[in-house]
């Protein structure tokens, strides 16, 4: 199933209205789908290079919106069916300690999976569960996304199809890597 779903991703890049399908994919991926934008903007890119900046901005500003509605999701489900349950079980407390210790790191989370091959929806919907304030999950979501597209459209625009093999296997750790060394910095900085 994920192969037709790739492939019908693939496919939507030679469509006319690609863009508009390139927006569509990076809203729904924030929330549910699960073939990442970029499997779209790497063809749309190498295709048209002039339009890379172009692209990127349409799936920022569509990944943000769709994280948004991830947000949503996990803000509703979690009051209306999550904390009931959750009560009944007597684990409520035990769920408010944990909302917020991923709120006290809830940038780190946004900024990590935003970046990294992590799925983006999984912290879209837990930031809405937990309650993160909506301000730092718009704000980190967009620096995130920002950092990921737009690394993905300069990769290509200047160094064009060769780069390719390296932004769809090694991108993603590029940006795992430098979450790791950026926190650990914070974090050697905090203990001097």
């Amino acid at each position: 199933m994920l192969r037709s779903l790739y492939d019908w991703t693939i496919r939507l890049a030679e469509h006319p209205h690609a863009l508009w399908a390139l927006a569509f994919v990076a809203f729904i991926e924030s929330s549910v789908f699960p073939i990442p934008p970029d499997v779209l903007m790497i063809p749309m890119i190498l295709a048209r290079p002039s339009r890379a900046w172009l692209i990127a901005t349409v799936a920022l500003v569509a990944s943000v919106l769709g994280g948004l509605l991830g947000y949503a999701i996990g803000a509703f489900f979690y009051e209306s069916i999550g904390q009931p349950v959750l009560q009944s079980m007597g684990k409520a407390q035990a769920m408010e300690a944990f909302n917020t210790r991923f709120n006290d790191f809830g940038f780190w989370a946004v900024l990590t999976a935003g970046v990294t091959p992590f799925p983006y929806k999984v912290i879209t919907i837990m930031s809405g569960w937990t309650g993160m304030p909506l301000g730092t999950f718009i704000a980190t979501s967009i620096l995130a996304r920002a950092l990921r597209f737009f690394a993905v459209a300069g990769l290509l625009w200047g160094f064009g199809e060769p780069i390719r093999t390296f932004i769809e296997r090694r991108l993603g750790l590029m940006f795992t890597l430098f979450i790791a060394l950026l926190i650990g910095g914070f974090y050697v900085v905090k203990l001097l």
